[in-house]
């Protein structure tokens, strides 16, 4: 059995069914779960830490994410575009994935996560390049070596440019050997026991890069084993102008048509929603991942998050691919989200808490997962901590609720923890050699960018 305690924290933002903000209070964790919070703990662990001054935090949670793009990040040709040409330079890139650039992309991505106090993530994987190797299973080697909690995506397309879509012939497969694939993933790798560390969604890419049959068996297929569902929609106005061309719909309603709205169902971006389609979402327990960055950088507009949290749409964030963000940090999302809405909804914008119920308990809902998003004994032991002496937050701690939206944090967090495992620690990764991943990913950048 693996112990861990820590002790004397600060203020302890639970994030719990109370929104309790605790001080001066212990933790004590077996074996990756939460066994007791109080004060004073009487209790040994093999390992102990001192939370004097500092603030503990959930783990945040990620719910979407490209993170092979960290390969494509902060290119000088696509710094102007928006989506659909942005998308079709980069496919030019993309296409040439391997595993050795699916890992190192994977290790960089998920540590720049975990500096910064994620400790779940989702990626949104699919572009699949013939005879490129077993993609998730070189990403899930990563997510092992650095520690994180990781779900993934069997994502797909089976549209290229001759079919009416954007990407190239060599990275879309048919519908048949999609589905194959997905089985083969779903019953290698997803694991749905209670405190998981690896769970599989199927993720067609977006409306506008699949048919409509591919829509429809992997929303099938994913019910038959009981995984969740994913895509892009409604990100921009092109998208929606492209589905009433091609289908006559808007896109909610067409993929409505095709099984894909309820509970075990989001989508990524969802700001192009009308008022109708908003309260369609929140009857039926559809949710949105929340990209503010991204959608900030393509210019692609402002999700409705407030009317969405008034109707109880389900809501989580996300820092979207490193390509349209170009970081993996759910920090600087958490505050760039607030002072979005603060600027375009005035009193109706969430608070600063709002959003780090957001990033936690409404990301682990989206995910399907009521083990993570909150600090309580039985729950996984996910969090991360700050030193609140640190200069940047002189005066800030009164309310630390709020403080990541409203003052933010600067430089990685003092430590995370994955499933009761110290992961960060002085703001420094342990279970990896930080100056040797990015020299290895650095070297492997610069080759797979020089065949595009």
């Amino acid at each position: 059995m693996s112990t861990l305690l820590i002790r004397n924290i600060s203020q302890l933002v639970t994030c719990d069914d109370g929104d309790r903000v605790l001080q001066n209070a212990d933790i004590y964790c077996e074996d990756g779960f939460i066994k007791s919070i109080g004060t004073a703990l009487d209790v040994t662990a093999d390992e102990v830490i001192d939370g004097r001054h500092m603030l503990c935090y959930p783990g945040l949670v990620n719910t979407h994410h490209h993170l092979y793009q960290v390969f494509s990040r902060n290119l000088p040709q696509v710094q102007n575009m928006e989506l659909f040409d942005w998308l079709k330079t980069l496919y030019e890139i993309w296409k040439n994935l391997d595993e050795d650039v699916i890992r190192l992309s994977s290790l960089t991505g998920m540590g720049e996560l975990m500096k910064h106090g994620c400790t779940t993530c989702f990626d949104h994987h699919y572009v699949f390049p013939a005879h490129s190797g077993d993609l998730l299973g070189a990403q899930l080697s990563a997510a092992r070596e650095l520690g994180i909690r990781l779900y993934m995506s069997r994502g797909s397309m089976d549209l290229s440019v001759k079919d009416g879509g954007l990407p190239p012939d060599s990275v879309v497969q048919t519908v048949d050997e999609i589905m194959a694939d997905s089985v083969r993933c779903i019953e290698t790798y997803h694991d749905d026991s209670y405190g998981s560390m690896h769970r599989v969604a199927l993720a067609p890419c977006s409306p506008f890069s699949v048919s409509a049959e591919l829509l429809r068996q992997s929303a099938i297929l994913a019910r038959q084993y009981h995984v969740r569902l994913h895509t892009h929609l409604c990100e921009t106005k092109d998208e929606e102008n492209f589905m009433l061309a091609r289908e006559g719909v808007r896109p909610l309603e067409y993929m409505a048509r095709l099984g894909w709205l309820g509970g075990d169902v989001w989508f990524a971006h969802g700001i192009h929603f009308n008022d109708e389609e908003l309260r369609l979402l929140a009857q039926t327990g559809t949710g949105v991942a929340h990209c503010p960055i991204s959608n900030m950088k393509l210019s692609s507009g402002i999700a409705r998050i407030p009317e969405m949290l008034a109707l109880g749409v389900p809501v989580g964030l996300a820092v979207d691919g490193s390509a349209s963000n170009d970081g993996s940090s759910l920090l600087e999302e958490l505050r760039v989200a607030f002072l979005l809405h603060r600027l375009n909804s005035s009193r109706q914008a969430p608070t600063g808490y709002d959003m780090l119920k957001i990033a936690t308990r409404g990301s682990a809902r989206l995910l399907g997962r009521d083990d993570i998003g909150q600090l309580a004994e039985g729950k996984c032991a996910d969090l991360f901590m700050l030193d609140s002496r640190r200069l940047e937050l002189v005066g800030a701690c009164t309310d630390p609720g709020s403080v990541l939206g409203t003052v933010g944090v600067r430089g990685a967090v003092d430590y995370t923890v994955v499933h009761g495992r110290v992961t960060v620690r002085d703001g420094r990764l342990v279970t990896v050699d930080e100056e040797k991943v990015a020299q290895e990913a650095n070297d492997k950048c610069r080759a797979y960018l020089a065949k595009a």
